[in-house]
């Protein structure tokens, strides 16, 4: 399997792009953007973003809210593509691997990047009203878990960052 590349932190735009999941949006839009932006990232790295690639990326596009691997699986049943489970873990896992989509460990759930183009470090905000997941780049932050890791002789492989709370759409809990 490819390692995912390296990618630019976002500089411009990127708390818009995080406010979408939380405010109403031409959601549409928004897919075909998602969708584009691989398509090209596709082209330019020269590997394949097959059908059932394809059809897993637009299942995790349907919305902002994460969703577990035998939904999409149930979901790629419906579309035509089967419903064999290394087959929906392949697709997931290749869209990872290229940042298109991330893994949201408390939930065991799968979201569609906002921005496949320049994903770096993603910060995950989950609605525990709704379920909405907006994901925003936050370096330091990643920047200053690694260096405590380090300090205490613990060889960081992977750090994601998930914050639970209520969104702008949700009433706020008592």
């Amino acid at each position: 399997m490819s390692q995912k590349p390296q990618m630019k932190p976002r500089t411009s735009g990127e708390s818009t792009v995080a406010a979408r999941a939380f405010s109403r949006h031409d959601h549409r839009r928004c897919r075909r953007e998602v969708i584009k932006a691989v398509e090209q990232l596709c082209q330019q790295r020269r590997i394949r973003l097959t059908p059932v690639r394809r059809c897993t990326l637009e299942i995790l596009l349907e919305s902002h809210h994460a969703i577990g691997a035998y939904d999409v699986l149930a979901k790629l049943g419906k579309s035509g593509f089967g419903e064999t489970p290394p087959q929906v873990y392949r697709a997931l896992n290749f869209l990872i691997e290229q940042g298109f989509a991330h893994k949201l460990e408390r939930l065991n759930a799968y979201v569609a990047c906002s921005t496949p183009t320049d994903c770096c470090e993603p910060c995950f905000m989950v609605c525990r009203n709704c379920g909405r997941v907006a994901e925003q780049t936050i370096p330091t932050a990643s920047k200053h878990l690694a260096s405590a890791a380090e300090k205490l002789g613990f060889s960081l492989g992977t750090a994601v960052i998930e914050l639970s709370g209520v969104c702008s759409q949700c009433p706020p809990s008592s």
